[in-house]
């Protein structure tokens, strides 16, 4: 039945091949236009393109934006919740950080600098509400150019150790009110996240509810990413981009629990570091400081020619998340945030909604 099914895959790759390469090419001007440069004068309907290119959990971007009078909401959208993997919506809350960060940087940048304001309930949103134009610095500037490049490079990495100076700079920009960053380096303490990561991998792989929910959010065709505007593409996943009928049967086929397990061991042994973020309070407001805290981050390693991506895994499984922050040196804190870093190539980028679809009256 195994060998049927991968001679059908195969037959069905084959003989899409010239049209799916054509939709390859289509869908790298696709994510190559929604990062062009800001337009300027910038806009707020330019700077919500540049908060819409933050990460967000299966690249749901569960937000809305709502232009105001000298402000932008941002609102959580609890229609594009992941209930399975983020049952207290979690990650819907940090994502939302991580979109005011780019809203905040995009704007200073743009000399339309501001200030960030959490609703009394965060569920009700966030709002950016700009202040008096001011020249920018050297750092917005060069988190400002990142933003484009940003992507998470789910692959193996080279192994090579990331300089002193460098850490510093990374440890330096992260710091946020509200938030706090733990950078391990050096297998004695990689280790540790990498067996906690394919511990929770394996948890996570036995649930029939998170498979269909992952299931869901994938994207198995560049076609089907620029139809949809969301989730995780294949080929942005270190994975190779199958027609929209095989995608599936390949998933069900294919996706087991030792490939990978296998795979996540490599990409962490692969790995410079890992970064674990973790809030000063547990809920909505402390998981938006975390989000802004990590989206500068990743936005300076990017600057910086690094490579990262997101191993959560212990961080989605409850049972695990007082051992990866004794790994971590946070005991007493909840973990929200593993990213691993290094040196590595680029993947294609993800895909985005269109601005109407994320933009309200």
């Amino acid at each position: 039945m195994l060998l049927g099914a991968g001679g059908l895959l195969a037959f069905g790759a084959a003989g899409a091949g010239l049209a799916h390469r054509a939709e390859a090419d289509a869908y790298r001007q696709y994510a190559d236009a929604l990062r062009t440069a800001l337009p300027q004068p910038a806009s707020a309907q330019s700077l919500v393109r540049y908060a819409s290119l933050a990460a967000s959990g299966h690249n749901a971007q569960p937000w809305k934006f709502h232009l105001q009078e000298n402000a932008i909401a941002i609102l959580p959208d609890f229609d594009r919740r992941t209930p399975v993997v983020d049952p207290d919506d979690h990650h819907l809350f940090v994502s939302l950080g991580c979109a005011l960060e780019n809203l905040s940087v995009a704007a200073a940048a743009s000399r339309m600098p501001g200030n960030a304001e959490i609703a009394p309930d965060p569920r009700d949103g966030v709002r950016f509400v700009f202040a008096a134009p001011a020249a920018t610095d050297a750092i917005t500037e060069q988190l400002f150019a990142a933003i484009p490049r940003r992507q998470s490079s789910r692959t193996l990495y080279d192994g090579r150790p990331v300089d002193m100076p460098v850490l510093r700079k990374l440890m330096q920009v992260s710091q946020s009110p509200g938030a706090d960053l733990a950078l391990l380096t050096g297998r004695s303490r990689i280790d540790p996240i990498r067996d906690l990561v394919i511990s929770g991998n394996t948890a996570q792989m036995a649930d029939t509810a998170f498979l269909r929910e992952l299931k869901d959010w994938l994207r198995f065709s560049p076609g089907q990413a620029m139809a949809r505007g969301d989730g995780l593409y294949a080929a942005a996943s270190g994975t190779p981009a199958l027609p929209d009928w095989a995608g599936p049967i390949a998933f069900d086929l294919f996706f087991k629990a030792e490939a990978e397990n296998d795979k996540y061991a490599r990409q962490m042994d692969s790995s410079a570091g890992v970064a674990v973020f973790s809030a000063e309070s547990e809920g909505p407001a402390g998981w938006i400081a975390v989000g802004r805290a990590c989206q500068r981050f990743c936005l300076m390693a990017t600057a910086l020619g690094l490579k990262l991506a997101f191993v959560n895994q212990p961080v989605e499984r409850s049972e695990l998340r007082t051992a990866l922050a004794a790994a971590a040196g946070i005991a007493g804190r909840r973990p929200d945030l593993v990213l691993r870093f290094g040196h590595g190539p680029a993947l294609p980028y993800s895909p985005r909604r269109d601005a109407a679809t994320i933009m309200i009256d």
